[in-house]
């Protein structure tokens, strides 16, 4: 698994040394009740210290800046970085090439305060106490954890930007078939997805209809991974969620005329702006058979409704109107005595 190399802070210094200095509450928050996937990606936290650290270690080398190595930290080479009063202390992870700040604070009365940050340098120094502030396993843990989330959002933009260009040949009243390959094993072909669009124009019904079938490798067939490429691709093409109707391999939905010239617009916009698209959440609730429905809102697989209707049930749909067409087929069914 490949790391950023970019500069990321370790939990101890989180909580130990930024007590101040934050621009919003909610990282404290986080941190005092152990929420640590909800603060992922932690170079992004929003402290002056985390992004002066991100900013002087990026993903180039061409790019590092600093401060040069602090004098102090003899036996652990430690790279210096400067923003308002405050410090921080880099160390590189010769094994991964992973930038870690693992020590922060403020420069302090003329660096004589006993809480000056160099003067915690040197009595560290002096104990040879540095290798405490290293990565500890949990820091290892969410660095691999973040890894893997940024490989999968990746494969997702870049299944994204396909459908985009896909997308704009369908338009023009073309059939296109897009290869998506495995977010690790590159040379892998995860599945095939062909689009294909109808223009229907009769005399009171005008739509466009989209029709998309996917051909996974049957390693991968029934795999969580083939169905994030799904749900990838049809919030790309169609984000509302109660949309979407299923048989088998194949989905398929409707617009209204130029619907699909427009999603083409906000996915080059989104693409451009390196950000995913968001599903939209239903406007009806459903009836679904009891054990389906609640297989779906817990692994995040999909169902269909009696109306027909290929959902996932991952909002509450308690307080939402119920669709007319399930309460149709739904009175039709014959009861037990």
């Amino acid at each position: 698994m490949s790391h950023s190399r970019r500069s990321r802070p370790t939990l101890r210094l989180l909580k130990t040394d930024l007590h101040s200095g934050w621009s919003s509450p909610r990282p404290q928050r986080m941190l005092g009740e152990d929420r640590l996937e909800e603060l992922h990606p932690l170079s992004e936290l929003p402290h002056p210290i985390v992004a002066k650290a991100a900013e002087s270690f990026g993903g180039e080398v061409e790019t590092d800046s600093s401060q040069g190595l602090i004098k102090a930290s003899d036996k652990a080479p430690l790279f210096e970085i400067k923003i308002q009063q405050w410090r921080g202390a880099v160390w590189v992870d010769p094994s991964s090439d992973v930038h870690w700040l693992i020590k922060a604070g403020l420069a302090k009365g003329d660096h004589k305060d006993s809480d000056d940050f160099y003067q915690q340098i040197e009595r560290a120094a002096a104990a040879d106490g540095i290798s405490n502030w290293f990565p500890t396993d949990v820091d290892f843990r969410l660095l691999r954890q973040e890894t893997a989330a940024r490989i999968l959002t990746d494969w997702e933009l870049g299944i994204q930007r396909d459908i985009q260009v896909g997308f704009e040949s369908v338009e023009r009243g073309e059939s296109t078939a897009i290869q998506v390959g495995h977010p690790v094993k590159h040379a892998v072909q995860l599945t095939r997805l062909t689009i294909e669009m109808t223009e229907v124009r009769e005399d009171g019904y005008e739509a466009d209809e989209i029709l998309v079938e996917f051909t996974t490798d049957s390693r991968y067939k029934s795999s969580d991974l083939e169905w994030q490429a799904i749900i990838r691709a049809l919030i790309s093409l169609h984000p509302p969620s109660q949309t979407w109707d299923r048989y088998r391999d194949q989905f398929s939905t409707i617009a209204l005329p130029g619907a699909w010239g427009e999603r083409v617009a906000i996915l080059a916009a989104l693409n451009e702006r390196g950000e995913l698209a968001e599903s939209e959440p239903g406007m009806h609730r459903h009836y679904s058979h009891r054990n389906h429905l609640a297989g779906s809102t817990v692994n995040g697989t999909g169902v269909r409704a009696l109306c027909g209707v290929f959902l996932v049930s991952y909002q509450d749909h308690v307080p939402l109107p119920l669709c007319p067409e399930c309460e149709r087929r739904w009175s039709q069914l014959p009861t037990s005595h």
